[in-house]
Formats: structure tokens, C-alpha cells, sequence
């Protein structure tokens, strides 16, 4: 099944040159299918890549998936255009007497900041107490991630020795998590964070549960059982070029970041990328929309209930 978007989001002629199939909304209506809604809250400032990447993440299914695009109301974009922002954005005010099947909020590049001085933040903890009502199930990536982790459970993030970068091999040690089904025991994962949660912090909390961790990038996909709430620590949905265009963005910045690792092959940046993350990016998006979103929403949206 196709993913529906509008046949002016720059994405869509993006996905169709990948060969992906993407269905117009016109279309999509006529067919006698309720795709699942799912709200993308993109928080990162290279908006336009992220839509790319998150629509090819949730592209690969049999499944009818219809997003909508969210920014935060009280931060001013500067990134992306004005005229793209007002033809393909909503705020939490247009989308609240909605209900949705599942919601996914991205990284933001503020992580060092404590997160109370994020000038969205009381915005971004009204979104996240309107999302217990109104969707079933939520996805929240890196700094997303820690931001939902502070604000349901109280764990805090740290700062990291230093930047974690690169792509780290991840071991599944829930094998039997729905959300890992058909995961090699081991596999890869783009990092790119300054800051950490610790896994101590999290094994205090017996409803969350660890599904995958390294030992360089520490904890990276958390659940809760029911699935209601998933947290990814890393970028399963980044491109090839990702984190090489971050490495050399800083280096020209006179940054001296460090080489991202187990990235470029042989750690030379001078080499080709070593492009081995998406199939599993494909898996744990795929089994997200199938077990926990398509298998549990109701079929009646509107009796979405609280978690």
C-alpha cells in the first residue's frame, strides 16, 4: 500500500525517483481503506530531508499511512521556507480535535540545553499530554526521546565524555518484542548526540523495557509492553550521507569534530560510507505500524482512550 502524501511536498518527487510508492490524497480517498493517520512532528531544523527520510522509513509496508506535519507554533523556523512551513505544517492548535493511530517526534538540535530553557518546551509538554488522549501509539527519536523520557518518567539526559557519532552495532536483547521481530541478533544504528540517558536510570522503571543497546552508544530502542510509547535513542531513519554531511558541516565551521566512527570505511573520511543500517530501519518502522499501530488502533479512531 501506498503512503499518501500531497503531490506538492518536495518529498514526493524525491520517493518516486527511489522507485517508492506514494498515492495522492485525491486518490487516496476513494479508496474504500482508512489509511492510518500518523502525525510527524519534525522538530529538526533540515526539515525538508527529515520529511524524505521518515516518509521512505514508513513507505515499505502494505499498510495505508497518511501523514501530517507538525511544528512547534512558538519557535520560528529559519531553515526552511515560509511558503513550504504554510502549505505543509500544522500546529498542535489545528490538529487537537483530532485523534490519530501514531505520532512520531524527532531530534531537535537543542540537547545541551536543560530542557525547561527550550523555548518551546511548555508547547512541546502540551503536545505530549495531548498525544495520551489522542493517539495510540508514539514514537519519540533522540532528543525527542529524552525529552518524553524526562517529562513521563523523570529521567534526565547527560552529558556526554563526548560526541556520540557514527554508526554502532546494536544487540537485541528482547528477542521477543514484537517491535524486533525479524531483527538480526545483531545490527547498526547512526548515532549523533552529545548527550546520553544512562542505563541505570532507565532499569529503574519496570514498565520501561530495553529491546537493543550497545556498549559504545549505550540504550537504543526502549518500550513500554503495550507499546504505547516507544523510545529511539539513535537515527534508524538517516540517509547514506547523513552524518557526512554533518562531519564536514562542522569541519568547515573550524568545529574539529571528530570523525564520525564505523562510518566511512576504514574511519578515513577520505572513503566511501559503509551504508549498512537501512533494511533494519525498514524492519523496526514496518513493525512498529504493523503490531503496535495497525494490529492495536481501534478501527473507530475517535475511541482512542487514555494510556
Amino acid at each position: 500500500m501506498p503512503l499518501i502524501i500531497p503531490n506538492e511536498l518536495p518529498a514526493a518527487g524525491a520517493l518516486l525517483q527511489e522507485n517508492i510508492f506514494t498515492m495522492d490524497e485525491a486518490v487516496a480517498v476513494k479508496q474504500d481503506i482508512r489509511p492510518l493517520k500518523i502525525v510527524v512532528v519534525n522538530l529538526m531544523p533540515t526539515k525538508i530531508a527529515t520529511e524524505i527520510q521518515l516518509a521512505r522509513a514508513l513507505s515499505n509496508t502494505s499498510l495505508q499511512v497518511q501523514l501530517t506535519l507538525v511544528t512547534m507554533d512558538s519557535h520560528k523556523t529559519t531553515h526552511t521556507s515560509a511558503a513550504h512551513m504554510h502549505s505543509f505544517y500544522k500546529t498542535l492548535d489545528d490538529i487537537k480535535k483530532e485523534k490519530f493511530d501514531g505520532i512520531i517526534v524527532t531530534g531537535a538540535p537543542v540537547e545541551t540545553m536543560p530542557f525547561e530553557q527550550v523555548d518551546y518546551w511548555k508547547e512541546f509538554v502540551d503536545l505530549l499530554e495531548w498525544a495520551k488522549h489522542n493517539v495510540y501509539s508514539n514514537m519519540f527519536i533522540c532528543w525527542g526521546a529524552q525529552a518524553a523520557l524526562y517529562h513521563f518518567y523523570g529521567i534526565d539526559k547527560h552529558l556526554a565524555d563526548h560526541k556520540i557519532f557514527g554508526v554502532f552495532e546494536q544487540k537485541v536483547v528482547r528477542p521477543t518484542s514484537p517491535l524486533m521481530r525479524g531483527f538480526d541478533e545483531y545490527f547498526y544504528a547512526p548515532h549523533s548526540r552529545h548527550t546520553e540517558v544512562y542505563r541505570e536510570d532507565i532499569l529503574q522503571h519496570p514498565e520501561l523495557r530495553i529491546l537493543a543497546e550497545s556498549p559504545e552508544s549505550g540504550p537504543h530502542i526502549l518500550s513500554t509492553d503495550n507499546g504505547r510509547q516507544i523510545f529511539i535513542m539513535g537515527h534508524q531513519e538517516y540517509d547514506k550521507d547523513t552524518l557526512a554531511r554533518e562531519y564536514y558541516r562542522d569541519l568547515d565551521a573550524g568545529l574539529n569534530p571528530r570523525i564520525p566512527l564505523h562510518y566511512f570505511e576504514g574511519d578515513d573520511p577520505e572513503k566511501p560510507v559503509k551504508f549498512r543500517w537501512r533494511a533494519h530501519a525498514s524492519l523496526l518502522f514496518g513493525n512498529w505500524l504493523n503490531y503496535y499501530v495497525y494490529q492495536n488502533t481501534p478501527y473507530d479512531i475517535d475511541t482512542i482512550h487514555n494510556k
